[in-house]
């Protein structure tokens, strides 16, 4: 009887506690708790009233979503429920999600269920209502079943469409997003605020949160927000799509923002793969994330599956890891990337977070440091996410130190100082002396012998700074040089240091010359190699034999090496199979840099280079910068002599499909999509996502939808798969 007293007063705390952050976050927007916190705080009391059932009440925050409506805003009551998502964890959850969504629509375990996964944006959600092609509504998500009228506020945004951009729209189209306020707006805003005496907000989401529902529509109009789109609520019989991934081709049809950043998976596997890529690429993004969304992505079996009380059956969303633990900044340290990139570090006292000591954590950038007004001494509640750099969540101001600082971000590199500077709307503050500063020659370096460039093993970044220090490598052709020069050295050392004729049997690898030769670094060491800690003559002999081997480099990873500002293996390999050869390549990137009288890039190389398609205009230019400079044009020449660069090998089997776009739609039963679109670039097409006028030929597989449809109404060829398997073997 105790037992279940005492487990009826931890229900009770639970309930209490999690209706006060309910209303925090859903209608003050001010959240008190970490998201990681709250969903401990919900676990445990969906643990409990599953051990016992006959304790659990229909008011339990188990059982809500969201929580009451602002008094201030109009009430609007939705004609279809605005459920919330409920959450995955680990493998073993997305496992049981699959598992379920099976047993449920009595399919065998083998049977494949097609996911559509999407990033989960950490905004504000809205519906927007359109009648007849004309927007006349704009709600948040409220409880669920009624939310706040924000239609004012949502008008302000001139991305959202005030009319759809198709020439039959449906009659009633209700779709549904998240509101974000982007990373640089936020702390424009909060910069903005800070210099007004007004209120700092303490993440983006808050921020958007509470800019959309400002009562003076003026006010949300300044803060320039922004959404995605990706789920409807009412719609009309006149609105057909058969799957969530058309779902969202049609939303860009009617001029809506969708995220590009989506998948269509087959398996557990490749769900799993991308939840980590996304993970990954989360920092870079302009916004917040906070998971990943899978969803059935067969509409007929979303309706199947239908709905539970509070959340779909048919979708659920994998929380990111939000693993935390608090201690104390040393010191803050400031490292030079390779392009000159200024990133400020934590240095930290050890703490053990999620089975991982953590002595460094990022702090990005100058912005982040003030907006977060970070300092040395300060105790900070830090975070890790699966591989992600630890980085600073909070700092607990009520433990900073009395004799606390601010810390000043230097206005000159720290390295070679010369002065910082801060390009147009770029976060990043950086030193730009370029090769005069030794810390970006190093990096440079480090780029330059990585794994997806010359691949040298045993010359990785320890030795690198370690040579470079030793002044025996200063840029890429001392590497290929170096077996000579240590020749060179060695003869000399020899001579200096030994009086036995039988010069190698007298010297002795540990044996170290005295100080003053040590210090007596002018061009190059006196030290060979073999001789320092830590090498040997086996360890030297194979250092010297894998950069014989990297001597031999294909183009693309020879163009990736280099190390250009924004520069990617990708990008690398489509220069690469435009041009083919080095000699090429050097050639047209030469002739496509050299600017006209009036100081413009007007040539005939120009303009092709300017038309390969995946090459943004921030990487085009620091392309064309690197080849007009003749240094860097000279210091190529040398190098080259010491290579051989492998033309780029074209693996075309057939020009037939040269500049054609073709669709692939629908289930292809002999081979993969993956398989499919890399057999149609093979013959020269580019593989498209979507139908259009454009478009050349549409390959129809099984279960082939509107894609199919559209591309009989245009009139575009279709071939079916055995017709295009035909064509590919020929």
């Amino acid at each position: 009887m105790t037992n279940k007293i005492n487990i009826q007063q931890r229900i009770d705390s639970l309930k209490k506690e999690l209706d006060k952050h309910n209303e925090a976050y859903y209608t003050n927007d001010a959240p008190e708790i970490s998201d990681a916190k709250y969903d401990s705080l919900k676990r445990e009391l969906i643990k409990i009233e599953k051990e016992n059932p006959e304790l659990a009440t229909e008011d339990s925050p188990t059982q809500k979503v969201g929580y009451k409506v602002k008094e201030a805003f109009q009430k609007v009551h939705h004609k279809v429920m605005m459920l919330s998502l409920n959450n995955a964890y680990c493998k073993e959850d997305l496992e049981d999600f699959i598992d379920r969504c099976k047993r449920f629509l009595g399919l065998k375990d083998s049977a494949k269920l097609d996911i559509f996964c999407e990033p989960k944006i950490d905004g504000l959600s809205f519906s927007a209502r359109y009648e007849d092609g004309i927007f006349v509504q704009g709600a948040t998500r409220g409880n669920g079943s009624v939310g706040e009228d924000i239609t004012e506020n949502l008008r302000t945004m001139p991305s959202l469409p005030k009319r759809l951009k198709v020439a039959n729209p449906p009659k009633i189209l209700e779709i549904r997003g998240e509101v974000y306020m982007s990373k640089k707006e936020f702390e424009a805003l909060n910069e903005r605020n800070k210099a007004k005496g007004e209120k700092i907000f303490s993440n983006p989401r808050n921020a958007s949160a509470g800019s959309l529902r400002q009562l003076d529509t003026g006010i949300t109009a300044k803060r320039k927000l922004e959404y995605f789109t990706y789920a409807l609520g009412e719609v009309s019989d006149d609105f057909q799509v058969s799957t969530q991934e058309e779902m969202l081709e049609k939303f860009k049809e009617f001029g809506f923002t969708t995220t590009k950043l989506v998948k269509l998976c087959k398996s557990n596997e490749e769900i799993l793969d991308f939840y980590n890529h996304v993970m990954e690429v989360r920092h870079e993004l302009d916004y917040d994330i906070d998971g990943v969304v899978y969803k059935i992505n067969d509409w007929k079996l979303q309706e199947r599956l239908g709905l539970i009380t509070h959340h779909p059956r048919w979708a659920i969303a994998h929380k990111f890891p939000a693993e935390q633990g608090i201690t104390v900044i040393q010191k803050i340290d400031i490292q030079i990337g390779r392009t000159g990139a200024l990133t400020p570090v934590a240095r930290l006292n050890p703490i053990t977070i999620g089975g991982v000591v953590v002595s460094n954590a990022t702090l990005h950038n100058r912005d982040e440091i003030e907006r977060k007004d970070i300092r040395e001494g300060d105790t900070v509640v830090i975070q890790r996410a699966g591989d992600v750099i630890p980085q600073v969540v909070e700092v607990l101001k009520d433990k900073r130190p009395a004799d606390s600082k601010e810390f000043e971000f230097p206005i000159r590199c720290p390295v070679c100082g010369s002065p910082v500077i801060r390009e147009g709307n770029d976060v990043v503050t950086r030193c730009g002396s370029g090769k005069n500063c030794s810390a970006q020659v190093v990096e440079n370096l480090k780029h330059f012998v990585s794994k997806h460039a010359f691949d040298i093993q045993g010359l990785g970044k320890k030795q690198i700074e370690n040579f470079f220090k030793e002044k025996r490598i200063k840029k890429f052709l001392d590497i290929f040089k170096l077996e000579e020069r240590e020749k060179v050295i060695e003869t000399k050392y020899l001579k200096e240091h030994s009086n036995d004729d039988d010069l190698f049997d007298s010297l002795k690898p540990k044996e170290t010359p005295s100080s003053d030769v040590k210090n007596n670094l002018i061009d190059y060491p006196s030290l060979p190699i073999k001789y320092s800690e830590g090498w040997g003559k086996k360890s030297v002999d194979n250092l010297f034999e894998a950069i014989k081997k990297a001597k031999n480099v294909p183009l693309d990873r020879f163009i990736f090496s280099l190390g250009i500002r924004y520069l990617g293996e990708t990008t690398a390999k489509l220069l690469a199979k435009n041009y083919i050869s080095y000699e090429n390549f050097v050639d047209k990137m030469k002739k496509a840099s050299t600017v006209d009288l009036i100081g413009e890039r007007s040539s005939i190389e120009y303009k092709h280079f300017n038309s390969i398609d995946g090459i943004g205009g921030k990487t085009a230019n620091e392309i064309l910068d690197y080849f007009g400079d003749e240094e860097n044009l000279k210091m190529l020449q040398e190098l080259v002599k010491e290579l051989e660069i492998e033309d780029f090998i074209n693996l075309r089997k057939s020009g037939k499909l040269e500049g054609k776009i073709v669709v692939f739609t629908g289930s292809l039963q002999n081979m993969t999509r993956a398989e499919a679109k890399a057999r149609a670039e093979e013959m020269g097409a580019k593989v498209g996502g979507s139908v259009s006028s454009k478009t050349n030929i549409v390959v129809a597989g099984e279960d082939s939808g509107s894609k199919l449809k559209k591309a009989e109404e245009l009139g575009v060829k279709v071939m079916s798969e055995d017709e295009w398997t035909k064509l590919i073997k020929e």
